[in-house]
């Protein structure tokens, strides 16, 4: 998608911080990190959030490619040992403000039982 910042980021049009990539996603650090570690992870295709992504066979396979990544992304950002939290928003009432699939894995301190 043309005006999609995640698209011009997996383009390489938009610089960024990147710990980890293949040939189906990028991971990298969030510019306004919520947590000491705040890391987005963003499927290369476009899709415009995880509902629509989920219910097509391609879909899937790119969801599943994320969770085969998942182990080397946390190992990089250091979160294996204590822990991570991995959250998806999807639609604008839940917070998605970035029309892209994408996942931030967030960590690096004691995070309790609340979402935020």
């Amino acid at each position: 998608m043309e005006d999609c910042i995640f698209c011009k980021i997996v383009k390489g049009e938009i610089p960024s911080n990147k710990i980890y990539e293949d040939e189906h996603l990028l991971a990298f650090h969030d510019i306004s990190p919520q947590a000491p570690v705040h890391v987005l992870i963003v499927p290369k295709p476009h899709y415009e959030d995880l509902y629509l992504m989920a219910g097509k066979d391609e879909g899937r396979k790119a969801l599943n490619k994320v969770m085969e990544a998942l182990p080397l992304i946390v190992r990089e950002a250091g979160l294996s040992e204590e822990g991570f939290r991995l959250i998806n928003n999807c639609g604008k009432n839940a917070g998605q403000t970035v029309m892209h699939v994408h996942f931030h894995l967030i960590g690096g301190v004691a995070l309790g039982p609340k979402i935020l």
